[in-house]
């Protein structure tokens, strides 16, 4: 799933572009409606996020030519809560609002129910005979159901979003201390890289789903 993200604040940006590719999707982010429509030009997108007080106008005109020209749901994530401007947004064709500061579990549980809404959602993810319901949090093998602590799943999130890349232990650790809020050293994602192969891989002594690159990290096939 992919999600465009227009917001000129660059912390919210590294924030919530991390929180939401650990969730599973993809993120492209700018900071204005100019930059906003050439993106939507040249890549598909599943949903916009989208700020009312952008670096290069509002967030408003930007709503409305999207739902002119693509058939794309839209949520405002504004410091604007009063009741004029949510009201605006919605008579804009948005079909969400949240305000800043948002909860972010809060405003992913939004995002999955506005594009159960709205036929967009393709919650689930596979690879091999494993599958993963992002809405759900259920994660199965062969049809049956295969129970995964929050951080190994986390964890899996994070390599079904990277399909085909390389990831290093480093970047490893750094999306799960960012996101998570919990510590976790080098020997103990090991550990948890060795769980989750016991619990999804035929043979855990040889993995065909996570594979070590030698010298370099892991990586899922895509």
């Amino acid at each position: 799933m992919r999600i465009l993200l227009v917001e000129d604040d660059a912390s919210i940006v590294k924030n919530l572009a991390e929180f939401l590719t650990v969730e599973g999707f993809e993120i492209e982010y700018c900071d204005g409606r100019q930059a906003a429509m050439e993106l939507l030009e040249r890549h598909r997108f599943d949903l916009a996020l989208l700020d009312i007080s952008l670096k290069e106008g509002n967030g408003y005109p930007l709503c409305m030519s999207i739902k002119e020209k693509y058939d794309m749901p839209v949520i405002f994530v504004s410091a604007m809560g009063d009741e004029h401007s949510v009201v605006a947004g919605f008579d804009m064709g948005a079909d969400d609002y949240i305000s800043k500061p948002f909860r972010p579990r809060e405003l992913l549980s939004r995002i999955k129910n506005v594009l159960r809404r709205t036929g967009k959602s393709q919650a689930v993810l596979e690879i091999g005979d494993v599958r993963a319901d992002t809405i759900k949090g259920l994660v199965t093998k062969n049809g049956c159901e295969v129970f995964l602590s929050a951080l190994e799943y986390r964890i899996f999130l994070i390599f079904l979003a990277n399909k085909g890349k390389v990831l290093s232990r480093q970047k490893l650790l750094e999306e799960i201390w960012d996101i998570g809020g919990e510590y976790v050293n080098d020997n103990t994602l090991t550990v948890y890289i060795k769980r989750l192969r016991e619990k999804l891989e035929d043979d855990p002594q040889n993995p065909k789903i996570i594979k070590t690159v030698r010298g370099l990290g892991y990586k899922i096939e895509d």
